[in-house]
């Protein structure tokens, strides 16, 4: 059977998730299209999925008889919404982070979805889909015993002006915060932020680098650089210090080179080339899961940790280096 899915919003990642339900993956259909830019939702039609019914609004697109499975690829502040609309009718819901741009938000979709009980949400945290970090999770597992330290970096080359200090938790350090909780299994109890000197190249909005100091249940201690005007690429690094021995992420596949007297390899700098791949192997989970009705993958609850944790951070960036408190309720047994 062809599941059949309906993508709200049809902006970047609308288009490139149509474009790889229509073109790469496996077992699904874009059966319905809706964009509050009609002229977006019709150019995405024309280009990627000619069969495709366009539709005014995303709650008809959700209510639509043909549509089995729901993406919601629009704007944050309408993922709430949508997705709940997408819980009471019953039909699985793929929602790229955030998936609500409040922590009440998030909790209210988990309510509901422990209400209808049954899993239909997964939430867009590719990164547990990489390779090179499932291959880390296994190292973690199977060899370094228990982890104690982890060092991690996330760099970008630049920024737009627009981009301030807040964004580096809420736009840039969320999937750190997903993965790490997928990585160590466990939660966070607390979170500080310290601040080096300011870049040159950074500006009046944004200190930049940051380096947040998140602490775990286990008493796992985690320190992450956000430098988001690195200037020399896209940049992901994480190593795991264990019991018995450390582990890397592993870098990106790069040619080794030698030219002009030197030795190099190339750096990346679009983080959508750094994690393509997962894209791939997340939405082609989704798509198995809905065709059973249900889903897998990081979940309403996993969305709802990390916006907790991420209001906690943005508050510490504004604590003058002292920790907050991380609190999250008992885990619904939904989720177990």
């Amino acid at each position: 059977m062809t599941l059949k899915i309906g993508v709200i919003g049809t902006g970047m990642i609308g288009r490139d998730h149509t474009r790889r339900i229509q073109q790469v993956l496996a077992g699904a259909e874009v059966v319905a299209l809706s964009d509050v830019n009609l002229a977006s939702a019709e150019s995405v039609r024309a280009d990627l999925a000619p069969n495709a019914k366009l539709y005014q609004t995303g709650e008809e697109l959700i209510a639509a008889p043909e549509v089995d499975a729901v993406l919601v690829t629009s704007w944050g502040a309408t993922h709430e919404p949508y997705v709940l609309a997408a819980v009471a009718a019953g039909k699985p819901v793929f929602c790229e982070k955030p998936l609500a741009t409040t922590a009440e938000g998030a909790r209210r979709i988990v309510e509901a979805e422990v209400a209808h009980g049954k899993r239909l949400v997964q939430v867009g945290f590719m990164r547990r889909y990489d390779a090179g970090y499932v291959a880390l999770k296994d190292a973690v597992q199977q060899h370094t015993g228990a982890p104690i330290l982890v060092h991690a970096a996330h760099r970008n080359p630049a920024v737009p002006e627009a981009y301030v200090t807040p964004m580096a938790i809420h736009d840039t350090l969320i999937h750190e915060i997903d993965v790490f909780r997928w990585l160590l299994d466990d939660d966070y109890v607390s979170a500080r932020v310290l601040y080096p000197r300011n870049a040159a190249r950074s500006h009046g909005k944004l200190r930049d680098p940051q380096v947040v100091v998140l602490e775990t249940k286990k008493g796992v201690l985690i320190d992450v650089e956000i430098f988001v005007n690195c200037h020399y690429g896209y940049d992901i690094q994480c190593e795991v210090v264990g019991e018995d021995g450390t582990a890397r992420l592993p870098e990106p596949m790069a040619i080794d080179m030698r030219l002009g007297a030197k030795r190099q390899s190339r750096i990346l700098t679009d983080w959508k080339d750094r994690f393509v791949a997962s894209y791939d192997v997340e939405l082609q989970d989704f798509i198995a899961a809905a065709a059973k009705g249900s889903a897998t993958g990081p979940s309403a609850w996993d969305g709802y940790a990390a916006a907790v944790t991420s209001d906690a951070c943005v508050q510490a960036q504004e604590s003058a280096g002292q920790a907050v408190a991380i609190e999250l309720p008992a885990r619904p047994a939904l989720y177990e």
